[in-house]
């Protein structure tokens, strides 16, 4: 009885690539899906393009993460630890005087925490307001909002946006 053996073949360097590719496109894969806000007016936006770019690669030890649906009016970072969303209407808590706030490296922030145990923090007194959600267990990384407010004070100017 003779055995006979094909050669075994290796998939060309191409198709490997293609397959790899593809494997990156599946969901659940590295992005996370951030809903982008509302669209805002078309000054807000060019605000929140110039932001996108301006945003740093990394916030509090974390990489930035590919958003879905690709969007210059969403970041993340971590995965899902760290969401921005740029161009957010007015929070209706800006008008409460008892809110709370912090003040990192020249931007205000209004701070609320969120039912699960994270916080929500928004920029005022901006020409765009933007929106950070944290979960909770990064909310204590204060070099957090430090990247993120350098990058907002770059990019947005100081104003009371309308929208």
């Amino acid at each position: 009885m003779s055995l006979h053996r094909r050669p075994l073949r290796l998939p060309t360097l191409p198709a490997v690539i293609a397959v790899l590719a593809l494997a990156g496109c599946v969901p659940g894969g590295a992005g996370v899906r951030v809903d982008p806000p509302p669209p805002p007016p078309a000054a807000v936006a060019g605000l929140c393009a110039a932001l996108h770019e301006a945003l740093p690669e990394t916030v509090a030890g974390l990489a930035r993460t590919t958003a879905t649906p690709e969007s210059v009016l969403t970041a993340a970072w971590g995965g899902s630890a760290i969401v921005l969303r740029c161009g957010v209407p007015k929070p209706a808590e800006m008008a409460d005087p008892k809110q709370e706030g912090v003040h990192v490296n020249g931007v205000a922030w209004l701070l609320d925490e969120r039912p699960d145990g994270g916080f929500r923090f928004v920029t005022g007194m901006r020409l765009a307001y933007t929106e950070v959600l944290v979960d909770k267990e990064h909310v204590t990384d204060a070099g957090m909002l430090v990247g993120l407010s350098g990058a907002v004070a770059r990019a947005v100017p100081e104003g009371i946006s309308s929208y």
